[in-house]
């Protein structure tokens, strides 16, 4: 696991939001839930900066004044997971796919089911936009962040994506 050298929290519309960073970027983002709380810190500079940048970002989106992120990212996972997240991130703001589109698109069509635990495994949800992920039909399958199934309805809501029940 990733060491953190800061860690800053901002309030947000899906609740409260912790973003981890590296001296390399964003290395992981929480949408916490009910009480839970992290506390904030900083042992490094060039990470502090990543973690305000990441916060400046998200709070333009939720003001819908940023449809796309651009700080770095240090995030870890298989080779597989790495594959599945590069195609959920060439997802624009208001776009979706379903978890079969993501298996084609990493020529495993298959692997629909791979595809959703990789989808649920993702580090940094908002930033790699996971929540543009469907089931097929366009169904809401899921969604680890938040207050689950409630957060990325809001998120879909909030994007303009179509989805069903």
């Amino acid at each position: 696991m990733t060491e953190l050298l800061a860690l800053k929290v901002m309030n947000s519309p899906i609740g409260k939001i912790a973003i981890g960073t590296t001296d390399k970027g964003v290395a992981e983002l929480q949408i916490l839930v009910g009480t839970i709380s992290r506390v904030e810190f900083s042992s490094s500079a060039k990470a502090h900066k990543f973690a305000l940048d990441a916060a400046d970002q998200l709070s333009e989106y939720f003001a819908g004044s940023n449809k796309s992120f651009r700080v770095p990212l240090d995030i870890q996972g298989t080779q597989f997971q790495q594959h599945v997240w590069d195609q959920i991130s060439k997802l624009k703001f208001g776009e979706q796919k379903t978890y079969a589109d993501i298996a084609s698109a990493i020529d495993n069509p298959k692997a629909v089911r791979a595809v959703g635990g990789a989808v649920g495994a993702n580090p940094v949800p908002l930033l790699i936009g996971c929540h543009r992920v469907l089931g097929s039909q366009r169904k809401i399958t899921g969604y680890s962040g938040g207050e689950g199934i409630a957060t990325k309805r809001w998120l879909l809501n909030f994007e303009q994506i179509d989805y069903k029940e």
